[in-house]
């Protein structure tokens, strides 16, 4: 029975996605050829354009990730990729906590495996057709394997603390896995700005002493203590700009992407940085890691009632696993994104709640008027459709639409 409801919500899944993928084409499409009035004059038609082909190209490829995930995901279950695998594990002369580990590499080798053209494709086609991509083969293979490094180091032993756990450490094993969890996630969050991240980029202190003046004198007003101001090298992998805070207590720090510093005045950095900075003085930062960190223990919870249920094993493909606490966590994790995907619109609409308030306190603690002009700068640098399909927009985007975010920001100007 459970067949049928997980094979039937797979095929609901997919084709949900495959639908609002072709909304979004035909409504891009459709508004290809005419500047939204919000942007006429800020952003010449040859731009628009561009972002329509840019947005359509990467839709498209969305739906051919979408056939194969759901492809991979069936032959996985009910084809009896879990359940081969699970055998072939089960065969290796190693403890049974060591043969659970495999199992969940192998099946993430192979999910790794399967994707890898298409961001290869999408970073060596799409990316450098629009003029985007700045990566080197050698940096892209290079960047692979630092994340498969990283990953590995971080990842394995949290994964083999939770499936320990649960063979154990009794019923409530969850209740423990979920705080060894969020003291992860609190790890990587301390490590990353000092540890993680230099891996991949380089991060130089702000050189520019009047730009550096006007951001410290924000951080005074706004009362935020940051440990450096630091510009990374975004533009050794690509022509898109952003800024970000990481880390927290006294280990935070301000990070510009020299694409960013480039392209913007200023004040339009100043105001950037302010939207970021309304982020966490408006506690949104605290509040989505309490949701997630909720959010973790209401599925940690379902899959520890889960994991003594044989139909969910039979029902995915996988009857009288040989160690049930591998294939479960597997099977779970596979299951998961399928029946939580209908949820995704009350997760982007808390968030664009969010980047509404933020827009609002960068426009009382710098100026309105330049963060417009700097997000119609950053909207066009990085071709974002400024017509995107509004349910489209409400499963995927957790920012709100150009045109509306524009218009929230000028009446607040005005």
């Amino acid at each position: 029975m459970f067949s049928i409801v997980f094979l039937a919500t797979v095929a609901s899944s997919m084709s949900l996605q495959i639908w609002l993928a072709l909304r979004q084409l035909r409504h891009v499409r459709a508004h290809r050829e005419t500047v939204p009035g919000h942007f006429s004059g800020r952003i010449s038609l040859d731009a628009h354009r561009k972002a329509a082909d840019y947005t359509a190209a990467r839709t498209r490829l969305s739906i051919i990730d979408t056939l194969i995930d759901g492809a991979m995901l069936l032959a996985l279950t009910l084809g009896g990729g879990v359940a081969l695998l699970s055998a072939w594990v089960g065969a290796m002369p190693m403890p049974a906590l060591a043969r659970d580990v495999a199992l969940v590499i192998a099946v993430a080798l192979i999910g790794g495996a399967i994707a890898l053209p298409m961001s290869w494709y999408r970073t060596f086609v799409i990316e450098q057709r629009f003029g985007f991509n700045r990566m080197t083969l050698r940096l892209w293979l290079l960047d692979l394997a630092k994340g498969v490094l990283v990953g590995t180091a971080l990842g394995v032993p949290l994964l083999t603390l939770v499936l320990w756990l649960m063979a154990r450490a009794g019923d409530l094993w969850w209740v423990y896995a979920w705080a060894a969890w969020v003291a992860f996630q609190l790890l990587v969050l301390a490590l990353y700005p000092t540890l993680i991240a230099p891996l991949f980029n380089k991060f130089e202190p702000l050189a520019d002493a009047s730009l550096r003046e006007r951001v410290e004198r924000l951080l005074v007003r706004c009362r935020f203590a940051a440990k450096g101001l630091f510009v990374m090298d975004g533009s050794r992998r690509s022509s898109h700009g952003n800024a970000y805070f990481t880390g927290f207590g006294r280990a935070r720090r301000i990070v510009f992407f020299d694409t960013l510093l480039s392209r913007l005045q200023g004040e339009e950095v100043e105001a950037v940085l302010a939207h970021e900075l309304g982020h966490f003085k408006l506690r949104h930062v605290l509040k989505r890691t309490a949701w997630f960190a909720l959010a973790s223990l209401a599925l940690l919870a379902t899959l520890g009632w889960l994991v003594g249920q044989p139909w969910f094993y039979a029902g995915l493909g996988v009857p009288g696993p040989a160690s049930r606490y591998g294939v479960a966590l597997v099977l779970f994790m596979l299951a998961l994104p399928v029946f939580t995907f209908l949820f995704a619109p009350l997760a982007a609409l808390y968030s664009r709640k969010h980047e509404f308030e933020a827009d609002a306190y960068a426009a009382r603690n710098a100026s309105a008027p330049a963060l417009v002009t700097a997000l119609v700068k950053l909207y066009e640098d990085n071709a974002s459709t400024l017509t995107p399909d509004p349910l489209h927009s409400a499963f995927y985007d957790s920012h709100p639409p150009a045109a509306l975010r524009i218009a929230r920001l000028e009446a607040a100007a005005r």
